[in-house]
């Protein structure tokens, strides 16, 4: 696991299996395993949106719950089984 500050308030933790995106202390995005980019249905700030902006970087990425971004920070069980199925 590594952390890495990427600007003020924008953090990217790797994971080993997904590199999880950060604004503030709040999980937003992810680059999943097979490459692709998920990015959270949650509305935040204005601020907190430009740094998923700035972070996938004109890519496009799947729009998921919340819930989907943070079952990445937690154990397996704790996770709905279908989560590969919507990402």
């Amino acid at each position: 696991m590594k952390i890495k500050q990427i600007a003020s308030n924008m953090t990217e933790l790797d994971l080993g299996f997904a590199q999880v995106f950060f604004s503030y202390e709040t999980p937003v995005a992810a680059r999943l395993t097979d490459g692709s980019l998920v990015r959270t249905a949650e509305r935040y700030s204005v601020t907190t949106t430009k740094h998923i902006n700035k972070w996938l970087d004109g890519c496009e990425a799947l729009t998921v719950s919340q819930d989907r971004i943070d079952c990445l920070l937690t154990s397996t069980s704790e996770c709905d089984p279908d989560y590969s199925e919507a990402a």
